[in-house]
C-alpha cells in the first residue's frame, strides 16, 4: 500500500520539484510568469532545501532516499508529488520568531488526498521546533481552494491589499493570513 510521507527537502529533489512547480504553475496562486525554458534552477541561495519539507509518495523506505526513491517526477514509489516552502519573513533579528509559508504545491495526481493539509500542518509542526510561535503567509483572493483549506488550519485573515496584483486582465487581492503556533 502506498501513501505519502513528509521529509525535509534534499538537493537531489531539484529536478523533480522544479517540474513540480511548473506542473502547478496557475493564475489562481501565481503571480510570476509561467516558467519558460530555460529554467532557472530550484535550488538558489534564497531558496535552499532546508527550507522546504517535501511529501513522498511511496514506502516509508523510499521516501526517505531509499533506491526506489525517484526525483524525476515519475509515478512510482518515493516520488515527490507535494512541497511546502517555510522560511523567516524577514532577515531581522526581532522577527525570527514568526515563520511564514512562501509557497504550497500538490502535484495534480495527489489532490484530494489530504497532501497540502499534511504539509501545512509539518510546516507548522517545523516551524515550532525552529523555535517559531507564529506562521504567516499570503495567498491571492480569488484562490478560495487555498483560503478555506487555510482557514480550516487555524489561520485568519490579517490584512487585506485590495486589488494588489494584476493577473489574466483583472485586479486581484492580496491576502495576508496568520495563526498562533502556540
Amino acid at each position: 500500500m502506498y501513501e505519502s510521507h513528509i521529509r525535509p527537502a534534499r538537493l537531489a529533489d531539484e529536478l523533480a520539484l522544479g517540474a513540480l512547480d511548473r506542473e502547478t504553475w496557475s493564475t489562481l496562486h501565481a503571480v510570476s510568469p509561467r516558467p519558460v525554458p530555460p529554467y532557472d534552477p530550484f535550488f538558489d541561495s534564497n531558496h535552499r532545501p532546508e527550507d522546504y519539507l517535501v511529501a513522498a509518495d511511496g514506502p516509508a523506505e523510499s521516501a526517505r532516499g531509499g533506491a526506489a526513491g525517484g526525483t524525476d517526477g515519475g509515478t512510482g514509489p518515493g516520488d515527490v508529488i507535494g512541497y511546502i516552502r517555510i522560511a523567516a519573513p524577514t532577515p531581522l533579528a526581532c522577527n525570527q520568531h514568526v515563520r511564514q509559508i512562501q509557497g504550497l504545491a500538490v502535484t495534480d495526481r495527489a489532490r484530494g488526498r489530504g497532501i497540502g493539509r499534511a504539509l501545512l500542518r509539518a510546516a507548522c509542526d517545523e516551524s515550532r521546533r525552529r523555535g517559531a510561535v507564529r506562521i504567516t503567509l499570503r495567498v491571492l483572493g480569488h484562490n478560495a481552494p487555498a483560503r478555506g483549506l487555510y482557514e480550516s488550519e487555524g489561520f485568519a485573515v490579517e490584512g487585506v491589499l485590495p486589488g494588489e496584483f494584476w493577473i489574466g486582465g483583472e485586479y486581484v487581492d492580496d491576502v495576508m493570513m496568520g495563526r498562533s503556533l502556540r
